[in-house]
């Protein structure tokens, strides 16, 4: 349900719905644009008059029942774009984002080395894993807290603001203190205890597309983070699982424009595990910028044969160079511009 306020609504208006709201037992979630505010209403069991009760309240214009599933992530909610703004690089705001980085973060020099590489080359944001989901429990699971560090060393040196992956409720303390975006990966898309905690965190959040997950499943699992009052969250496409052996996964990229008409919510694509060939990044990235996402983020490695994981995806830093020079012309002609200013640290 959303209460739509009048362009003349007061604070004190605006504030007693709210407080009327949680008196019936149900929480709202606000949304200002440049006219008016708009209030989610978060519950169920909604009494058949409710509706009437809402809108005879000072300051309220109308109430209209959603019949989405998703709510707060709905464009009936929200009709402008969200824009995230992470350490100055604004991600949804016209403007197309590049983060790249390492899958894994190896090492302290490794990932100072790759940082300094793809931020020479056009990258805003740095990526790498300090802790690994694998599907095999004897591959290489992550450096944990070191890593977290080397990252947070990377950035103060480079300015580039930091991704990584939390994968459970009780690291997002500590990966929020060392990290600027919660990235929540593919496998972890309908853990839901880790949804609603990262939606108490006070960092935006990535949220990646489940392997085999629909696009309705997708949205929803960002109500999670949204209904715990975080509302910088970001989707991201990686690949989903299809019939196909030849590639890792099937980027579906025209996930993308369905994803824009449905939510207000940035998208950024994955070319990187949505392929898995790293000859297929550079084709899948313009692709990406041509279909309206708002940026992509791709794994870069100084020495992608010797990689600790995922090397055949990783990018070269000249390969992510002449990526980064054929990208600029794609994203112009969408009306658009490459973000090329590094964060202010």
């Amino acid at each position: 349900m959303i209460v739509a306020m009048s362009v003349r609504a007061t604070e004190e208006e605006i504030e007693n719905v709210l407080k009327r709201l949680e008196h019936d037992g149900y929480a709202g979630q606000m949304s200002r644009g440049a006219e008016r505010a708009v209030i989610g209403v978060i519950g169920t069991g909604f009494p058949e008059d409710y509706k009437d009760h809402l809108e005879v309240l000072p300051g309220v214009e109308s109430v209209t029942r959603i019949s989405k599933p998703y709510k707060l992530s709905s464009r009936d909610f929200k009709p402008t774009d969200t824009v995230i703004d992470v350490r100055g690089v604004r991600v949804g705001g016209g403007e197309f984002v590049v983060m790249a980085g390492p899958c894994a973060v190896e090492g302290r020099e490794h990932i100072l080395e790759t940082a300094e590489a793809v931020g020479d080359r056009g990258a805003v944001m740095l990526r790498g894993g300090a802790f690994k989901p694998r599907t095999s429990p004897y591959s290489f699971q992550g450096l944990g807290e070191d890593g977290l560090r080397y990252l947070a060393e990377a950035r103060e040196r480079c300015g580039l603001p930091v991704i990584t992956e939390v994968m459970e409720p009780s690291e997002v303390d500590l990966v929020e203190g060392f990290t600027d975006v919660l990235q929540i990966g593919t496998r972890n898309m309908q853990n839901f205890p880790l949804l609603r905690r990262v939606g108490q965190a006070r960092k935006p959040v990535m949220l990646k597309r489940g392997m085999s997950a629909t696009i309705e499943e997708w949205l929803m699992a960002s109500e999670y983070i949204l209904a715990e009052g975080n509302q910088d969250v970001m989707l991201c496409e990686r690949g989903i699982r299809t019939f196909e052996t030849m590639l890792r996964n099937t980027l579906d990229l025209s996930c993308v424009p369905m994803a824009r008409r449905l939510t207000h919510l940035p998208i950024i694509v994955d070319p990187s595990h949505g392929t898995g060939k790293w000859y297929l990044v550079k084709p899948m990235a313009l692709a990406a910028a041509a279909v309206g996402a708002d940026g992509i983020i791709v794994e870069v490695h100084p020495d992608p044969d010797n990689a600790w994981s995922d090397g055949p995806q990783a990018l070269t830093p000249d390969n992510f160079g002449d990526m980064m020079k054929a990208l600029e012309s794609v994203v112009e002609a969408t009306g658009r511009r490459l973000w090329k200013v590094p964060a202010t640290v």
